[in-house]
């Protein structure tokens, strides 16, 4: 990283959209990893059915669509169409025609003929579009997400008290911040981190409907959602009430970006008190609830592994002089990034000048440590994931149709119920079982009695989840969850 990176108003970037293609036969665009070929014969998303957008830099209108294989969908004049090509050349250049119920006939911008078929029939060759030439697109980004107002610069958050999604936060904060997008039927519900869904009026229901489905149609690389009588989700009124206004047309107050959601962590040491900043810019031990001046977002260097830790306020942790911390600094540099070692169910913070962080008698925080003891150790709890869903190399964590373990490379997901509870965590099922491991190994969701786990936030966007032995939880070849990893390789670690 640069010493010096401005980063957006959040640390984040929209995310890149990714998603499936799915057919007038309810198949799946596949790129096969050998010789370049497209078909459309997969019954469900996986990787080789993943596609990335990518706008054209000078015409937005244009778009070009890379596959897992990093290569990009292209058609030639008569129509073959291949996905070989590795950079963006004029046969890769796609235009989406969205129909009005929500599918996409995409055409080709050089040749104007549109792409459609089935199985290993495909071609770009139609003159006109017909049900053949229609694909339906099914997002295949981890559906937990904050959501950006492209017009008013707000994010949008649950509001209990008004009993509505509001868009007028500055920082998505909290768990109030997480929306979870749930895919129904070819549409989408928002999902507030209490449970519940929006409706086309405005309301939380706890029943999705459909008044909660909605559309998602792609305008200059942003989203807008569409109800069910053809109206647009914005933001209205001075909170940013989230509703469907009278637009049959979305325009820049319907459009929206979906942000990655960092972990939200709250930090406990030895004294048994919160990490906090209410005392002002140094970091302190020396509070006993939980409030946004205890809530601290952990930025993961995709590179270097080590981490930010910025405030409610929207600075970050830096090092100072004689091993103070303090909240101060506006960007990220050296002295914003600590390595974090996962000690089982503790963590040891290790500031830019190789010392731990040190918990003093005053409850001070500062990095003056050569060692770990017990005030280098802090409890680590995670707040913003109380819906859980996992996604592995090979697919989402899911129940098993005919058993009691879990799945681990379904396209699919299930929502599970994060807990914490001194320093571990308990995994519940949408029937309030617990998951636990059994003796052969296998990760069990029937459980009566809760077992502990404890989570490493070890890499951007992944998570490793522990067993009370000390093993990992991974997905093996056949897709099983198992609860025997030794490391946390790329099969123990998933996005959350």
């Amino acid at each position: 990283m640069n010493p010096q990176v401005k980063m957006p108003a959040n640390g984040n970037h929209p995310l890149k959209l990714q998603f499936g293609l799915i057919n007038h036969e309810g198949r799946y665009l596949t790129a096969e990893n050998f010789s370049f070929k497209v078909n459309a014969s997969a019954p469900s998303l996986k990787k080789k059915q993943m596609w990335t957008l990518e706008q054209d830099s000078q015409d937005t209108q244009v778009v070009y669509l890379r596959s897992h294989l990093g290569r990009y969908l292209a058609s030639d004049k008569d129509g073959k169409v291949t996905c070989e090509a590795d950079g963006h050349n004029s046969d890769c250049r796609f235009l989406i025609i969205a129909q009005s119920d929500g599918r996409w006939a995409l055409q080709s911008e050089q040749h104007l003929r549109f792409f459609g078929g089935s199985r290993d029939y495909l071609s770009c060759f139609a003159q006109v579009i017909t049900n053949a030439e229609l694909w339906g697109m099914h997002l295949a980004l981890h559906p937990q997400a904050n959501l950006l107002s492209v017009a008013r610069r707000r994010y949008a958050h649950l509001s209990a008290e008004d009993g509505e999604i509001a868009v007028d936060v500055n920082i998505p904060w909290g768990v109030a911040a997480l929306l979870t997008l749930v895919y129904m039927d070819g549409k989408y519900c928002l999902k507030t981190c209490d449970g519940r869904f929006l409706s086309n009026d405005g309301k939380l229901l706890m029943q999705s409907g459909r008044a909660t489905a909605y559309t998602l149609e792609l305008k200059c690389g942003k989203l807008a959602f569409k109800d069910c009588e053809g109206k647009y989700l914005s933001p209205m009124g001075p909170t940013g009430t989230l509703r469907s206004g009278r637009c049959s047309k979305p325009g820049k107050d319907e459009l929206f970006d979906l942000e990655e959601s960092h972990p939200q962590v709250v930090l406990m040491a030895t004294n048994g008190r919160y990490v906090s900043i209410r005392q002002g810019v140094s970091l302190a031990a020396n509070q006993d609830d939980e409030t946004d001046m205890e809530t601290f977002q952990m930025e993961i260097d995709k590179e270097t592994r080590k981490c930010t830790f910025r405030t409610s306020q929207g600075n970050y942790w830096a090092l100072v002089a004689h091993g103070g911390i303090q909240s101060t600094a506006s960007e990220v540099s050296a002295n914003t990034m600590f390595a974090v070692e996962w000690l089982g169910h503790k963590v040891a913070i290790k500031a830019n000048n190789g010392k731990y962080v040190c918990t003093k008698k005053n409850g001070q925080l500062l990095a003056v440590s050569d060692s770990i003891g017990a005030d280098e150790q802090l409890t680590l709890k995670l707040i913003n994931r109380p819906m859980l869903i996992l996604r592995g190399e090979n697919g989402f964590i899911c129940h098993h149709k005919n058993s009691n373990a879990l799945d681990a490379s379904r396209s699919v997901y299930d929502i599970f119920n994060l807990q914490y509870s001194n320093g571990v965590y308990h995994i519940k099922g949408v029937d309030g079982r617990f998951w636990y491991v059994n003796t052969s190994g296998l990760v069990c969701s029937d459980g009566e009695v809760p077992e502990d786990f404890s989570l490493e936030l070890l890499e951007h966007g992944r998570l490793a989840i522990r067993t009370k032995n000390g093993k990992y939880l991974r997905g093996d070849q056949g897709g099983t969850l198992k609860g025997d990893g030794l490391c946390p390789n790329s099969s123990a670690l998933w996005e959350y």
